[in-house]
């Protein structure tokens, strides 16, 4: 078969023929694969960054948001049959520790997890991919457009769900409330794939949504988040200090933007009680000066929380499907434009290296 292999610490990336996998046990299932999608880890991997082959190898086949359909399943397989679309998710847990022991790879205290595609273990980027029932999600057919978007929105429902579960615990006048998020006022900073589709989640759960961004006010993101109902904020035309005054109560920030100033900038707009959560990876750079002191003040005097978020678990990649597919059926002209690039499989270098101005996420598709 044919798939897309780095050689790790390298920015060798090829397309080359690659042993086809095949069952090898009676839990397996193998997936043809349609679409992977492309986002910045991928890009780091390809000049050389984080990515680590598995053990006792040098090239690693990337690619960890896919979408691919049942061709075959090992005897004990329960769920899935020959044609369903499904895909796998990406962590598999080391084993060790309470979190992994409990299915939650997201949160291992060991580190030592592996990841398809970026840590240890092959990715999704070639024309067949084998692994456990257990690793695999569902999709329904009324997603097939916009289905590789799944893993990225997983993302977003890890970091709400925990915004949700840490407000409502802490905040003792809305333990009894249904939706924390119903009529709460959030910031997305960065819209990419990542602060587009955590607009989407957000108001479905009937926030109100301020974007921001440094795009031209009519270019597609600006666009696509207006069109989910949220109001734009341009970054270069907007103080972050007016934007406080205009909105001094945001309830909630989350960060898909990955700029480590812009990021401790943004603890200043943050309102009383609220929380921030940060998806984004900042890449190493010059040190940064911040006003430490004032910082901390606000954070105690405002009772505000700041945490980290990344990957998911099992639970959010059921949630991102539930969510897209409410997405589809109020957006269903807006929410596939956050695929901005479909490029074959075969034009791979051109996914990987070039960056178009009116880019958001970037698909490979693998069928003709």
């Amino acid at each position: 078969m044919k798939a897309i292999v780095l050689t790790t610490g390298t920015d060798n990336v090829s397309l080359e023929e690659w042993p086809e996998p095949e069952l090898q046990t009676d839990d397996d299932v193998k997936l043809k694969v349609l679409q992977v999608g492309i986002c910045g880890t991928d890009r780091e991997e390809a000049c050389g960054g984080r990515a680590d082959a598995p053990q006792g190898e040098k090239r690693l086949i990337i690619g960890h948001e896919m979408l691919g359909q049942v061709v075959a399943c090992g005897k004990n397989v329960i769920d899935f049959k020959k044609g369903d679309l499904a895909l796998f998710t990406v962590r598999r847990g080391c084993e060790r520790c309470i979190a992994c022991e409990k299915g939650f790879y997201d949160m291992c205290y060991t580190g030592n997890y592996k990841e398809r595609g970026i840590k240890n273990l092959h990715g999704f980027q070639s024309e067949f991919v084998v692994d456990k029932e257990k690793y695999l999600v569902k999709i329904p057919s009324s997603l097939r457009s916009v289905a590789v978007l799944t893993e990225p929105t997983t993302v977003v429902e890890k970091a709400i769900d925990e915004i949700c579960r840490i407000q409502t615990s802490r905040l003792p006048c809305y333990r009894d409330h249904r939706d924390w998020l119903d009529g709460k006022l959030a910031l997305v900073a960065g819209l990419g794939p990542i602060g587009l589709l955590a607009t989407m989640v957000l108001r479905l759960h009937g926030c109100h949504v301020l974007g921001l961004d440094v795009v031209d006010d009519n270019s597609p993101r600006p666009q696509i988040l207006k069109g989910f109902g949220g109001t734009y904020i341009h970054g270069k035309k907007v103080s972050l200090q007016d934007l406080s005054k205009h909105y001094p109560q945001i309830d909630l920030i989350v960060e898909a933007a990955g700029i480590a100033k812009l990021d401790f900038d943004l603890i200043t707009t943050l309102g009383t009680n609220g929380i921030y959560a940060l998806t984004g990876v900042p890449a190493e750079g010059s040190p940064l000066s911040i006003p430490g002191a004032s910082l901390m003040k606000q954070l105690v005097l405002k009772n505000q929380v700041i945490l980290g978020s990344v990957n998911a678990n099992f639970t959010h990649f059921k949630q991102a499907v539930v969510d897209l597919e409410k997405g589809m059926q109020m957006w269903s002209d807006l929410l596939p434009k956050i695929i901005s690039h479909h490029i074959p499989y075969t034009q791979f270098h051109k996914a990987l290296s070039e960056h178009h101005q009116d880019e958001i996420k970037v698909v490979i598709e693998w069928q003709p």
